[in-house]
C-alpha cells in the first residue's frame, strides 16, 4: 500500500483531531477516569482487529493517547485515516473528548557536522531505528525522538532539547516558561522556532510544527 503525506492524511474526514508526524499520526482523548480509558481501548481494539490494523494505544489513568502508522508501507497509509477517523467517531459516542492542548513531542537535538558518522553508534546504544536519514524513534513509542542536526561547525553546546506541537500549544509554552524565568536567547528564526535558557544556560527550542 503506498504512503500518503500529512497534507493528504488531514485531508480526509473525521480526522481534524489527529496529528500527522513522521513516527504516525497521533490522537490524544481526555477520559477524565480508568474506567472511560478502559471502555474506550475495548472500542479502539474492536475497530482495530475489524480493520486488521493495530494501534499503539496508550491508556493512564484520566487519557488514552494513540499512535497510527503502517508498518509495512513505513509510514501513513489511508487506512490509518480510515481508523483514525473511526477511533474519532467511537470517542465521540462514547462521549470522550479529544485534547489537542497535550500534544507535544520532546526531541533530543544532537548537533554534529557529520550525522552519518555518530547515527549508528547512538542506534547501537539506544536499540531506536532510523524512521528518516538522521532521526532515531524507539521501536516502541515510548522514548523521544532523537535528531542528528548538521552543523557546518562544533557548537559550544552539541544537545539541546526540542519540543513541538501546534502552534497555539507551543506559543503557550514560550509564554509559561518565560514566566518561570527562562529567556529567549535566539528568536532570529521565529515564529518557526525559538530558542530558550534557564537560568544556568541550558537550552531548549519551543518549535511549532510545520506539516
Amino acid at each position: 500500500m503506498d504512503t500518503i503525506t500529512s497534507a493528504e492524511f488531514r485531508a480526509f474526514p473525521g480526522v481534524e483531531h489527529w496529528h500527522p508526524r513522521v513516527t504516525g499520526a497521533f490522537a490524544l482523548f481526555r477520559t477524565g477516569t480508568f474506567a472511560a480509558g478502559a471502555q474506550l481501548f475495548g472500542a479502539i481494539a474492536e475497530l482495530a482487529e475489524a480493520a486488521d490494523h493495530h494501534p499503539d494505544v496508550d491508556v493512564r489513568y484520566t487519557s488514552v493517547r494513540v499512535r497510527l502508522t503502517t508498518h509495512s508501507a513505513g509510514g501513513l497509509t489511508e487506512k490509518d485515516a480510515a481508523l483514525a477517523a473511526q477511533i474519532s467517531q467511537a470517542a465521540r459516542e462514547l462521549d470522550i473528548p479529544a485534547d489537542t492542548g497535550r500534544m507535544l513531542d520532546v526531541m533530543l537535538a544532537v548537533a554534529t557536522p557529520d550525522p552519518g558518522a555518530v547515527v549508528p553508534f547512538w542506534k547501537a546504544a539506544t536499540g531506536f531505528s532510523e524512521v528518516r536519514d538522521g532521526v532515531l524513534f524507539d521501536k516502541d513509542g515510548r522514548g523521544p525522538l532523537i535528531w542528528f542536526q548538521p552543523v557546518d561547525k562544533p557548537l559550544r553546546g552539541r544537545s539541546h532539547l526540542d519540543v513541538n506541537g501546534p502552534r497555539d500549544v507551543i506559543e503557550k509554552r514560550l509564554e509559561a516558561a518565560l514566566a518561570a524565568g527562562g529567556v529567549i536567547v535566539d528568536d532570529s528564526h521565529a515564529p518557526e522556532w525559538w530558542t530558550l535558557a534557564d537560568a544556568d544556560g541550558h537550552k531548549v527550542d519551543l518549535c511549532p510544527w510545520r506539516a
